[in-house]
């Protein structure tokens, strides 16, 4: 018998959702991440609106909001980047994989995580040498450090591989990742 909360949607073929200690952390992290992301889109707006206020009806356009809109948009696209790893909302071959019988298909999904983890780590190793070679460097207009820039691409990195071998994991025990927004 399932849990009557799960929707059928939400379970796989052998009707098991993914309950390992990994999916239990995961899924609030990644739905605080969805939940930031669309915050951070919200503030961008009103960011984006200000600006050009500024600039058409009050003739002053203020000079901190390019920067600070472009810093939040890092924050918006990795860490929803992120989440989409999580919930399988990245692009996929889908198409090709569905084709294929299931034994082969577990493998080669399990092979994408990995891949996908790989380059997760490639994100947060990157993104922290980044940082670390503009950790002086002040961003101008705002006077906040260069290094915030490199923070979402670090986090974004680090949360794509917990969310791959979250996949991973679930992958072996023939269970299912449920995504975060049900």
């Amino acid at each position: 018998m399932t849990d009557p909360h799960i929707a059928d949607h939400e379970l796989d073929v052998a009707g098991r959702p993914s309950t390992g200690l990994l999916s239990r952390i995961n899924a609030p992290v990644a739905r605080l991440g969805m939940y930031l992301s669309v915050t951070g889109l919200l503030v961008i707006v009103t960011i984006v609106f200000y600006q050009v206020f500024g600039r058409y009806v009050l003739n002053s356009s203020p000079t901190w909001t390019e920067n600070l809109a472009l810093v939040l948009i890092l924050y918006v696209t990795l860490i929803g980047a992120a989440v989409g790893v999580r919930d399988a909302g990245h692009i996929g071959m889908d198409s090709l994989l569905v084709m294929l019988p299931d034994h082969a298909r577990e493998k080669i999904e399990i092979v994408i995580h990995v891949l996908v983890a790989g380059f997760g780590v490639a994100m947060a190793y990157n993104g922290w040498i980044l940082g670390a070679s503009v950790g002086t460097v002040k961003i101008p207009n705002l006077g906040l450090p260069e290094v915030i820039r490199y923070v979402p691409l670090i986090a974004s990195g680090v949360l794509i591989v917990s969310f791959s071998i979250e996949h991973i994991i679930a992958l072996l025990r023939g269970e299912e990742v449920v995504p975060s927004w049900n």
